[in-house]
């Protein structure tokens, strides 16, 4: 049981990543990562689930968590209408 606890934060830290490279270029920190990966999983599942498509093994959940993330991601972006840091 503690080992699939720490697969599942492992991959929700890949899945933040590869989220925040491919819509902001660069990831977001650990924490961060782990949060935006870990809801990007269930987005992901029920997102992939909704077009009958299901993945199995560490690649598939890793894929299902990363783009329930980017989902995720460009929601906040949306929502947060782009705004960007000013200095």
């Amino acid at each position: 049981m503690l080992s699939s606890a720490i697969w599942y934060l492992i991959i929700g830290v890949v899945a933040g990543w590869l989220a925040g490279t491919f819509v902001k270029g660069h990831g977001f920190g650990i924490w961060a990562d782990l949060i935006v990966g870990i809801i990007g999983a269930f987005i992901g599942g029920f997102a992939l689930s909704i077009f009958g498509i299901t993945t199995t093994g560490i690649l598939g959940e890793i894929i299902s968590s990363t783009v329930g993330a980017v989902i995720l991601l460009w929601i906040i972006r949306l929502v947060g209408g782009g705004r960007t840091k000013t200095e």
